[in-house]
């Protein structure tokens, strides 16, 4: 994937703070994620694109490489080495693109030759050229590949497995492999998992890592927070009133709940451990049920007789009294 200008990808300036770019990055991905923009291929790959600027600049250590190398901040520490031994030539880089201004270039290179496109020929004899002469430049790694990919909530609780197709960029060029992935159980949007040495391949040095990036569909049963999971339960005006059983959702079933007597609209019943598993961890969060009374919409004749004898007998209200008294007079 092309980084183009991650600062420009998210919307923020060169100075942004850490809070900045987190908040860009949320703004953005709620904006392009592939449930919001229904499969848009467009979308998704702006998607991607915003969580590959985010990964770099929200690590203070890759932002800085990127500050310095640009489009080529994953190879910084070649880099850095082959400027300390004067490889360079006394050049310099950086986002902007990259100028020889003393000596030859080493790898192809014309004194004072401007480069706007980034690093030119180093890169092309970096890839091409290692091991081919004594004292030259050493391997370098694989770039890390990010890959989207979208979930159900009962994925997430499960565990799922997905086949996906990466393009890697190493030596020898482009190369499109398919891989079967395994997404474990507990990912959460953002999720990000680490399968070492499933990215490009190296130039003389180890491939690069894929790194999937997990989102989760919405469910219309439950908001997630976390490991727990929160959903509304309706129960009927009797049962609120007298007590009884009710039934609450799950992930995988529903289970009974019992609703003591004189329960108020709103209560909320913390159903432990039958939330989401959390990541990487032998626990689950909780399943949280909001009682919302429901009322009959319309009223036999018994019903209503009832209900009226039920309003008999309640306890005057003071305000009630006031009332009374102030109509009598």
């Amino acid at each position: 994937m092309g980084t183009g200008d991650y600062y420009a990808t998210l919307g923020v300036t060169r100075d942004a703070t850490e809070k900045d770019v987190s908040a860009a990055y949320r703004r953005l991905a709620r904006k392009y994620h592939p449930d919001v923009t229904g499969g848009d291929k467009d979308a998704e790959e702006r998607f991607k694109q915003v969580n590959e600027a985010y990964e770099v600049l929200s690590d203070g250590e890759k932002r800085t490489a990127y500050d310095k190398w640009g489009d080529q901040w994953m190879h910084a520490e070649q880099l850095e080495e082959m400027q300390r031994q004067g490889a360079f030539g006394g050049a310099s880089g950086g986002p902007g693109g990259f100028s020889f201004t003393v000596g030859d270039d080493p790898f192809g290179g014309t004194r004072g030759q401007q480069d706007p496109a980034g690093f030119g020929n180093i890169f092309g004899r970096l890839f091409r050229g290692f091991g081919e002469a004594p004292g030259g430049p050493g391997p370098v790694r694989g770039r890390d590949i990010e890959h989207a990919v979208s979930v159900s909530l009962a994925e997430a609780f499960h565990g799922s497995t997905r086949t996906i197709q990466v393009q890697t960029q190493g030596p020898n060029g482009a190369e499109v492999k398919r891989l079967e992935v395994k997404i474990p159980a507990g990912v959460e949007n953002g999720s990000r998992i680490k399968l070492s040495g499933k990215g490009s391949p190296g130039a003389g040095g180890p491939p690069g890592d894929l790194i999937l990036v997990i989102s989760v569909g919405l469910d219309p049963r439950f908001e997630r927070r976390g490991a727990d999971l929160y959903t509304d339960i309706p129960v009927p005006l009797s049962v609120a009133v007298l007590g009884g059983e009710v039934e609450v959702p799950t992930i995988t079933s529903r289970v009974a709940l019992r609703i003591p007597q004189a329960t108020q609209n709103g209560r909320t019943f913390r159903l432990a451990d039958q939330g989401m598993p959390v990541l990487n961890a032998e626990r689950r969060g909780a399943v949280l049920a909001k009682v919302q009374v429901v009322l009959p919409e319309q009223l036999s004749d018994e019903q209503r007789r009832l209900f009226e004898q039920l309003r008999d007998l309640e306890p005057a209200r003071a305000g009630d009294k006031d009332g009374d008294e102030r109509q009598s007079a």
